[in-house]
C-alpha cells in the first residue's frame, strides 16, 4: 500500500532543514529526502544574516549558532598603500537582538538545523533521490529511489523542492528556470593563512580584480575566494595555484597553508518563472541563484521555507484555506527577483573590465564609501537592506490594517524587538496577538467572540503601555515574525473578520 503524506521535503540543505524545523513544530506528517548520504562538510554559504537569525530563534538554535560563529564587525579594504576600515551593521539595527552579520560555515549551520530534528525524532532520509512526481487527484505519486537501487512509492498532498539548482522537482513541476552563466571563474578555499589580523573580514582592491577573506573558525580559520586573473590557465585548484593568485594581488605578505577545502565554480543568476505550480513549491537555490555578494543566498532560502512552512501547516491541519498558499508566492517572488538585482549589479561592479568601473571600484568607491556611510541615514539604510530586516509583505491580502500608525510597523512588516525581548514572546507555534494599552480594555470576555475556537493557535499578550505603536492598538503576529493585522482602537470586529477568512474556527 502507497504511503500517504502531507508534505514531502526533497532537499536536505539549510532550506529543507528550516522546512523541516517548522513542520514538525506543527505536527504536519511529512518525510525529508536528500539524494547526498551525508551533509555537506565544506563551509560553501558562509554568513548568517539577523533577520535569518531571528526567524531561527522560535526552533532554539539560533543561541547554538551564535555560539559556534564569529560576529565580526569590520571590513578592512586593502588598497595600494594604505588600509580603510569600514562596521558592518554596528551601532545601525537598534531593533534586533542580533545586531552583527554571523560568519559560520554552511557545513554548521546544517549540523546545529540537523542536530535539532534529531532532537525533535526526524530522520533526514539520506542517500534517497526523488526521480519522479505525478499529479494524481487530491495526491501526488513521488518515486523514490534509494542508493541500493530499492525503489518506493509516495503519496503527498504538496511536495516542496529544496533541492538546489538542478531541482527535480522544478524539472518535473515544468517550471522555466531562467537567466544566465557569468564568464568569471572563481577560487574558493577553506584554509589557514599566516599575516592575515583574525577576527575581521578583509577585501583586497586591485585593477585585476578582488579577493575576499572570512574568518570562519570552522573547519578552518578562513575562507578565501578569488576570481581567477583573465587569461590564466584553467588548471586545476591547488595551494600553489592559491598562492601564485594571492601574491598577485596582495603581494607576498600572506602565506596559505593546511587548505581543507579547494574548487573552483562559475557562478549563474537565474531565477525560476514561479514558485509554486499546482502542489508543488520551490524553494531556496530551486527558486533562484546568483552570485555570493551581499551574503544573500542561504539567507533567502531559509526565509523562502519559513515563509512557507506554517501556511503549509496550518492548510494540512484544516485551519487556514488553500489560498492561503497563494501567498507564498506573491510574498516570495519579488523578494526573489529584488535579491536578483541586487546581487548582478553588485557583481557587475566588482569584476568589470571596463576602465571606468575598474576606476571607480578601486580609487572612488574606497575612498568615497566610509564618509558616505558616515551619513547615519544613508548608512542604517543600507545595513538594513543587506541585513534583511526591511523585507516587508504591505502589499500581500494577508496584510490588513490601518496606514495611520504613525512611526510604527505596518501590516506586513517583521516584528522590531522593541522593547526588547518582544520577538522572544512571540516566538511561539502559531499566532501571536499583541494587545496596547489599558488592560482593562481587553478583558478575556470582549476577546473571546474574535477568538472564537482558536485558541490553540492565538496567544494573546497584554503589552500595556511597552508597543512598539502609540496609543491603543491590536497586532497580530504571523507565525513568521511579521504582522497580519494591525489596527488602531479597542473594536475588535476587524479582528475578527480577519481570523473569519485567515483562520476559520
Amino acid at each position: 500500500m502507497t504511503a500517504q503524506l502531507d508534505v514531502l521535503v526533497a532537499g536536505a540543505g539549510p532550506t529543507g532543514l528550516a522546512l523541516a524545523a517548522q513542520l514538525r513544530a506543527y505536527g504536519v506528517d511529512f518525510r525529508i529526502v536528500d539524494r547526498s548520504l551525508d551533509r555537506v562538510r565544506e563551509s560553501r554559504a558562509l554568513a548568517i544574516q539577523p533577520r535569518t537569525l531571528e526567524a531561527l530563534a522560535g526552533f532554539g538554535v539560533t543561541d547554538e549558532l551564535v555560539k559556534r560563529g564569529n560576529p565580526a564587525v569590520q571590513l578592512r579594504m586593502h588598497l595600494p598603500g594604505r588600509v580603510v576600515q569600514m562596521p558592518l551593521f554596528s551601532g545601525e539595527l537598534m531593533d534586533t537582538p542580533y545586531p552583527f552579520l554571523l560568519f559560520l560555515s554552511q557545513a554548521e549551520t546544517e549540523s546545529v538545523l540537523s542536530e535539532r530534528l534529531g532532537v525533535g525524532g526526524v530522520t533526514v532520509e539520506r542517500g534517497t533521490e526523488l526521480v519522479r512526481l505525478e499529479a494524481q487527484g487530491a495526491y501526488v505519486s513521488c518515486r523514490l529511489r534509494r542508493q541500493r537501487g530499492t525503489e518506493e512509492t509516495v503519496s503527498a498532498r504538496y511536495v516542496v523542492g529544496c533541492d538546489g539548482a538542478h531541482s527535480t522537482v522544478r524539472s518535473e513541476a515544468g517550471i522555466g528556470f531562467q537567466g544566465y552563466a557569468y564568464p568569471q571563474t572563481f577560487l574558493l578555499a577553506d584554509l589557514e593563512v599566516d599575516g592575515l589580523e583574525p577576527g575581521t573580514a578583509h577585501t583586497f582592491m586591485t585593477a585585476a580584480g578582488m579577493l575576499f577573506f572570512f574568518p570562519l573558525g570552522a573547519p578552518a580559520t578562513w575562507r578565501m575566494l578569488a576570481m581567477r586573473p583573465r587569461g590564466a590557465p584553467d588548471a586545476e585548484v591547488t595551494l600553489g595555484l592559491m598562492q601564485e593568485i594571492v601574491d598577485r594581488y596582495t603581494g607576498e605578505g600572506l602565506r596559505l597553508r593546511d587548505p581543507v577545502w579547494m574548487t573552483d565554480f562559475r557562478l549563474h543568476n537565474r531565477g525560476a518563472a514561479h514558485y509554486r505550480a499546482g502542489p508543488f513549491f520551490l524553494a531556496g537555490d530551486a527558486a533562484h541563484i546568483h552570485s555570493p555578494a551581499g551574503a544573500q543566498g542561504m539567507n533567502t532560502g531559509i526565509q523562502d521555507a519559513l515563509n512557507l512552512g506554517w501556511k503549509l501547516a496550518l492548510v494540512c491541519r484544516g485551519t487556514a484555506p488553500e489560498e492561503l498558499l497563494e501567498t507564498y508566492e506573491t510574498e516570495r517572488v519579488p523578494v526573489g527577483r529584488s535579491v536578483l538585482r541586487f546581487t548582478d549589479r553588485a557583481f557587475t561592479i566588482a569584476t568589470s573590465r571596463n576602465p571606468a568601473i575598474r576606476l571607480a571600484r578601486t580609487q572612488l568607491a574606497p575612498r568615497i564609501a566610509p564618509l558616505a556611510l558616515r551619513a547615519t541615514g544613508l548608512r542604517r539604510r543600507v545595513f538594513r537592506m543587506v541585513s534583511e530586516l526591511d523585507i516587508h509583505y504591505r502589499s500581500s491580502s494577508v496584510s490588513v490594517g490601518s496606514r495611520a500608525l504613525g512611526s510604527g510597523p505596518r501590516a506586513g512588516d517583521r516584528l522590531p524587538d522593541l522593547p526588547r525581548g518582544l520577538q522572544a514572546r512571540t516566538a511561539g507555534v502559531g499566532y501571536h496577538l499583541l494587545l496596547t494599552g489599558p488592560p482593562h480594555l481587553w478583558p478575556d470576555q470582549r476577546l473571546a467572540p474574535a477568538i472564537g475556537g482558536r485558541g490553540d493557535l492565538i496567544s494573546i499578550h497584554r503589552l500595556g503601555a511597552e508597543s512598539p505603536w502609540p496609543g491603543v492598538t491590536q497586532g497580530l503576529v504571523r507565525p513568521d515574525g511579521y504582522l497580519g493585522y494591525v489596527a488602531r482602537g479597542a473594536q475588535l470586529e476587524g479582528l475578527g473578520a480577519y481570523l473569519d477568512r485567515w483562520l476559520p474556527s
